[in-house]
């Protein structure tokens, strides 16, 4: 009797520890499952994004183009006489203004020739004074019949041929003096010199193919660029009722403006190849900003648009459907809104509808949202 009394005991006591393991794991499981269930009832967490609002500015309207900066002149300058060259009176790069003297050659050879023509002028004018001086003389026995018609023909041809020796010793003469002039080679203009093409010792010929120097003025200069053929009427249509300003900026930073002019050429007929037509920009350049072969970013302004719905560049996406913005809407839910984008300017977009002034719209963060996306405001770059 005291074996199955124990045995009773053991049976009973292994039974209330089953069950209080199964009230534990009841507690344990059950509350975990409660704990579960209270957080899908909460939802997933807002998305923290940047918004801007929706602003309504003046815009104005302009033409980008890529141009390329030429100078207003560009003069090779040569020399006019043969001669060696003894004398380089200006550096490389540096500016120059006009008349200041470049390249002096050897002047030894037009100085003797100068004396040279200096005293056959004297020569033949003597001889041109005599022919005068016989010629009156004769003209005065004529009218006295002491001589014939035809001696004093031949004496008034004499005194016609000395007159034109002489003129011919004056120009011979002016020639000298240009030559010898010419020996002193100056600049035509304000502007900057190239690399020195012919050093001082090199012999140098007159109207050589080959340059000494070339000089670029750059004040002020010029950008050429080129537009659509399609864009030709509204250009011409607004140049007529004023100067159109013109904007360039360097590639590729092109945000940054490096100097404001005006339009100043259209040409005159459309580059069949292309499709386009050239244009001319005209700019001051005093804080020599812009040189010649330098490419550049061209905004030529056509005119000013009113009211004009202004959204960041950034927040524009595009989807199967066209363009589209999320904007942040009652109760902090991302709403997507589809937009036309009539032009971008710089890191702004105008958009023709979609969205209403003051209304904000999403700039970064748009990647986790959907329609109906719990979102909340961060700082501006910490999404």
């Amino acid at each position: 009797m005291v074996r199955p009394a124990r045995a009773w005991g053991v049976a009973l006591g292994a039974a209330v520890a089953i069950g209080a393991a199964a009230v534990a794991l009841h507690f344990q499981f059950g509350g975990n499952s409660r704990a579960r269930e209270g957080k899908a009832k909460a939802g997933p967490p807002p998305v923290t994004v940047t918004a801007e609002p929706v602003r309504r500015e003046s815009m104005p309207v302009r033409l980008g183009a890529i141009g390329n900066v030429e100078a207003s002149s560009s003069v090779a300058v040569r020399s006019r006489v043969d001669g060696q060259i003894v004398a380089v009176n200006f550096r490389e790069g540096q500016e120059v203004r006009r008349r200041e003297v470049l390249f002096r050659i050897d002047a030894r050879p037009f100085q003797a020739a100068l004396k040279q023509a200096e005293a056959n002028a004297l020569r033949d004018a003597a001889s041109r004074d005599q022919a005068r001086s016989q010629e009156r003389r004769y003209q005065e026995l004529l009218q006295k019949n002491f001589v014939s018609r035809e001696a004093y023909a031949q004496i008034a041809t004499n005194a016609q041929t000395a007159e034109a020796t002489a003129r011919a010793s004056e120009a011979a003469l002016e020639s000298a003096r240009l030559n010898l002039e010419y020996c002193t080679i100056t600049s035509p203009l304000d502007g900057y010199p190239g690399k020195v093409l012919l050093q001082a010792g090199n012999m140098v010929r007159a109207n050589d193919p080959n340059p000494l120097v070339v000089i670029n003025q750059v004040r002020p200069i010029y950008v050429n660029f080129a537009v659509r053929e399609q864009e030709l009427p509204a250009v011409r249509r607004y140049m007529a009722a004023g100067p159109l300003a013109v904007e360039v900026a360097a590639e590729p930073d092109a945000g940054r403006t490096l100097a404001s002019g005006e339009l100043v050429f259209v040409d005159n007929a459309v580059d069949p190849s292309t499709g386009t037509i050239r244009l001319r920009a005209q700019f001051d350049n005093r804080d020599m900003a812009l040189w010649p072969g330098l490419f550049v970013s061209v905004k030529l302004r056509l005119y000013e648009q009113r009211d004009a719905l202004i959204v960041p560049a950034r927040a524009v996406q595009t989807g199967p459907d066209g363009q589209y913005v999320y904007v942040v809407g009652a109760g902090m839910t991302a709403e997507v809104r589809k937009v036309t984008v009539g032009r971008m300017e710089g890191e702004r977009a105008i958009v023709a509808g979609g969205v209403r002034e003051g209304e904000r719209i999403v700039t970064r963060g748009q990647l986790l949202l959907g329609p109906g996306t719990q979102v909340r405001l961060g700082a501006e770059g910490k999404p």
